[in-house]
């Protein structure tokens, strides 16, 4: 720890960053992380509670400034007025007790701790009652790293929230005893496997803070940070949470399951954490302890993947988690593709499909959608306006209206046949 302390101070702001983006799942690193931001004492204050937290905080502080300076200066002068002189003994008599001192110094303290408890309590319940309003986000802890579920069914491994919006967290584990922070809400929160924790927040301020684990988990606890984002509003958080996977190849895709639920044990760029770096393995010979050597193919990561414990890399531990059940088939193969990608894939590959592809998933047409729009386009090339509609008249008057009325019934009914759509247009007229 000293070492990489060291080492953090003696490298740039840009190398520091980078070296902290490594150690978060590859998730972005907020200034705080880098700098400290906020008052002498405390970090920035970016929640509903944290006013309550430090006020209280900073009450408790000087309540204990003010009793260590009393008793140290009557100790002092305790022992100079009543030291020894000389070699003469000369004890002065003293009363057995006094019963005003003995009132005051009982219950002066007592009232005082009252009240921090009172205040301490009522912080305390704030933090965990939520409005019943209040947005349910699920975090996810495991082994090391996190993942946030909203309501949307949209996924990150980072934990993104909208400003002034009040959140309840539903937090569990899948492994060990974890613990959130988020020194910028003054709120840490245990997330215990087996059951269910609640946290509430309410952000007040937009920004990027850090989120960390702050309970001993195992190898790689000290990794186990990501990142919390206040955003302005709900759409400017869906631009960063939402994922078209039609938009991207799959190795795109499997990029994103693997920040999401692997990145915490293992790496992508040949350093070996709680498990293998996985950018060159494959098509290479594994050599394990419990099973023959075989090649790196789809059945050996599909096999890594569902029964990790199987087969163990020769020099690690079967420390991995089974994901059977929490991922589907399609999704696996997305990871495959990554991996596969990591090792042959064209370095200038941005993962983006055909961009008017993309185009469309973005704008979330379907293809009756798309076939309004061919419509619509034909009619203008033509000299038609496609926002106009025909007077009666000219369609009784006009074949080529009575045309373009079938052309709009066929719009609404794409399935009906264009001689039906015309008989009906001439009786209707």
């Amino acid at each position: 720890m000293l070492n990489q302390l060291m080492l953090l101070g003696q490298q740039t702001r840009e190398e520091m960053i980078e070296t902290v983006s490594k150690q978060t799942q590859d998730t972005s690193v907020p200034e705080s992380a880098i700098e400290h931001a906020g008052t002498y004492w405390f970090p920035e204050s970016a929640s509903s509670f944290a006013p309550a937290v430090d006020s209280l905080y900073m009450i408790i502080f000087w309540i204990c400034v003010f009793f260590f300076a009393g008793i140290v200066a009557a100790m002092v002068y305790l022992v100079i007025r009543y030291r020894r002189v000389g070699n003469e003994i000369n004890p002065e008599p003293s009363t057995s007790h006094n019963t005003w001192l003995e009132i005051a110094w009982s219950v002066l303290p007592s009232i005082l701790l009252v009240y921090i408890f009172w205040e301490g309590a009522n912080g305390w319940f704030d933090m965990r009652i939520a409005p019943e309003d209040a947005e349910e986000i699920h975090v996810t802890a495991r082994k090391w790293n996190w993942q946030f579920t909203y309501p949307d069914g949209d996924i990150s491994n980072e934990l993104h929230l909208v400003l002034d919006r009040p959140v309840k967290l539903v937090m569990r584990s899948d492994d060990v005893l974890h613990s959130m922070f988020i020194p910028a809400f003054r709120q840490k929160v245990d997330v215990v496997p087996g059951r269910y924790t609640y946290a509430y927040l309410m952000p007040t301020r937009v920004g990027q803070y850090r989120l960390a684990c702050t309970e001993y988990c195992g190898d790689e606890h000290s990794n186990m940070r990501t990142m919390c984002e206040v955003h302005i509003s709900e759409e400017d958080r869906k631009s960063t949470t939402e994922w078209q996977e039609a938009i991207y190849k799959p190795w795109k895709n499997g990029e994103r399951l693997f920040k999401i639920n692997c990145s915490g044990c293992h790496d992508v760029e040949g350093v070996a954490k709680t498990g293998p770096a996985l950018n060159l393995i494959w098509g290479e010979t594994e050599n394990f302890s419990n099973a023959d050597s075989l090649t790196v193919d789809e059945n050996y990561i599909r096999e890594s993947i569902l029964y990790p414990n199987a087969m163990i890399v020769e020099g690690y531990s079967p420390k991995m988690n089974s994901f059977e059940g929490k991922l589907s088939d399609a999704q696996i193969d997305q990871l495959i593709a990554y991996i596969k990608h990591l090792k042959i894939g064209d370095p200038e590959d941005d993962g983006i499909l055909d961009p008017e592809a993309a185009a469309a998933a973005e704008a979330g047409e379907g293809d009756d959608e798309a076939g309004e729009g061919e419509s619509a386009d034909g009619e203008t090339e033509d000299g038609e306006s496609g926002d106009e509609e025909p007077a009666e008249g000219d369609e009784e008057e006009s074949g080529d209206d009575v045309d373009n009325s079938g052309d709009a019934a066929r719009e609404e009914d794409p399935t009906a046949e264009g001689d039906d759509d015309t008989s009906e247009d001439e009786s209707d007229g």
